[in-house]
């Protein structure tokens, strides 16, 4: 969700290592056409990776009736940074709007979501610490998305695409595009990133 690069969480990785410990970022209906220490081994670097999430994502995309590939291949796009818990905090005091979780939400996003899906209890800041409430909160906010598409669309676009336009760029690009507006720049990179992630999001669901 967040517009942040990967190279503006190595600038808040170089701000706050000293504090946080934080290490090397990490690459980490109808599917696309055509969110702190350095990993030492490969299995370690595994376990930062959406896949562990996958009971979650099955879950919460249940709950909010959505596809658990699209919500699974955003925990993907999301995953540009490491999100450690006192990583996110520390850069949170550089950048007060900064994005949390390992879906990377934003304040306003969450507080509507939960305000309208049962979950109003939660905090914005718990999701460094809550992978599931981060899970929930961004399989709630696809379903809002998708309640909000036009009818007419211009059909350059798939539902999962337009989906996941709409969680990066917000509603009114998504509305825009699925209308014939052409993406920027910003847009079509994640899309394409979308796309790269989506068969790796299908098959963490399966094992």
């Amino acid at each position: 969700m967040t517009s942040r690069t990967g190279w503006r969480w190595v600038v808040a990785c170089a701000l706050v290592a000293a504090a946080t410990g934080c290490g090397a970022v990490r690459d980490a209906g109808g599917g696309p056409a055509a969110p702190s220490e350095p990993p030492s081994t490969p299995a370690e670097a595994a376990d930062h990776a959406p896949a562990r999430f996958a009971a979650q994502v099955l879950a919460r995309a249940r709950e909010a009736d959505v596809d658990p590939q699209l919500l699974m291949a955003i925990l993907y796009n999301e995953s540009y940074k490491p999100h450690d818990p006192d990583a996110e905090r520390a850069w949170l005091r550089l950048d007060p709007d900064a994005a949390l979780g390992v879906a990377n939400m934003h304040r306003p996003a969450f507080d509507e979501v939960k305000s309208a899906h049962g979950f109003a209890d939660r905090d914005w800041l718990e999701l460094p610490d809550d992978p599931d409430l981060a899970i929930r909160a961004a399989a709630w906010y696809l379903h809002d998305l998708a309640a909000s598409l036009p009818d007419e669309r211009s059909g350059a676009h798939t539902t999962a695409e337009l989906l996941a336009l709409g969680y990066n760029a917000g509603p009114g690009a998504m509305r825009a595009v699925a209308r014939g507006a052409t993406p920027g720049p910003q847009a079509r990179s994640y899309l394409d990133r979308l796309r790269a992630h989506w068969a790796k999001a299908g098959e963490a669901l399966t094992r």
